[in-house]
């Protein structure tokens, strides 16, 4: 890849990694219009250290306070419970569907174009139904809800059907509201993206040249950079405007996507 392509590619990285449009379904589409791999599809994967590290950045102050009140509050410790639980189902389907996941799922243009459609309508119709909301701050949400939340992000696991889209969504059909969904999907995106970056890491390492670490980092850099904007801005935008905007998006892309694979191939 030429070093720009590495640039753009951790820009949209951290600009879609937070967001329910599906970082890794933007990440491939643009690969195939441009041409592109990486080794084993390492790339796309191990760039997100650079969004993880965007998060932890942002939410460090918070973090510190929960690890200081674990010792001494049960809210604290059921809601890292919770986060552990949700994150087994997908650390579980991903490590047995693996080579599928990457050798498959990852190859299909089409398949992620199609994710990126559905998922847009699913966002447009959860955004307008009146749900009823039992959880307003993220720490009450129980393990066993937390569980159920996992079980839909294996979802997300289909290129296309985004991480943050699949746990948010879930979130609010289970009673949070629309900001304590997202910041739910933030802390599960912790152990989940960091698993995903080390298990990617110990199964591609014999295969990666200097030349990858070295666009490896470079898109960490521009995933955290961007990623650290995006965090500090979702939240609040989510509250505010809904999914609505992120629907659209979804189905924009996707359905351009599938026109030009129709018409182009």
């Amino acid at each position: 890849m030429e070093t720009w392509h590495v640039v753009l590619l951790g820009f949209i990285e951290g600009l879609t990694e937070y967001l329910p449009v599906s970082s890794t379904g933007h990440l491939l589409l643009t690969e195939h219009v441009l041409g592109i791999t990486s080794k084993g599809r390492t790339f796309e994967v191990l760039i997100q250290l650079g969004a993880i590290l965007a998060l932890l950045t942002v939410y460090a102050a918070k973090l510190w306070r929960m690890a200081m009140a674990l010792p001494s509050d049960p809210q604290t410790r059921r809601f890292v419970v919770a986060v552990l639980v949700a994150f087994i189902p997908a650390a579980v389907i991903g490590v047995l569907g693996h080579s599928f996941i990457k050798t498959v799922l990852f190859e299909s243009p089409r398949i992620i174009c199609l994710s990126l459609v559905i998922g847009g309508i699913i966002l447009l119709i959860v955004d307008r139904m009146a749900l009823a909301t039992h959880y307003h701050d993220v720490l009450e949400i129980t393990p066993v809800t937390a569980l159920k939340i996992g079980l839909v992000q294996c979802l997300a696991l289909i290129p296309g059907v985004s991480r943050s889209g699949s746990t948010i969504v879930g979130a609010m059909l289970l009673g949070a509201d629309k900001r304590t969904a997202a910041e739910f999907s933030f802390f599960l995106a912790m152990p989940t993206m960091a698993g995903a970056f080390t298990y990617d890491l110990y199964k591609n390492w014999s295969v990666l040249s200097t030349d990858d670490i070295s666009q490896i980092a470079l898109g960490f850099v521009a995933a955290f950079v961007t990623g650290v904007i995006v965090v500090r801005t979702v939240l609040d935008f989510i509250s505010s405007r809904g999914l609505s905007f992120f629907g659209w998006w979804r189905i924009i892309v996707g359905g351009i996507g599938l026109g030009a694979l129709a018409v182009l191939g």
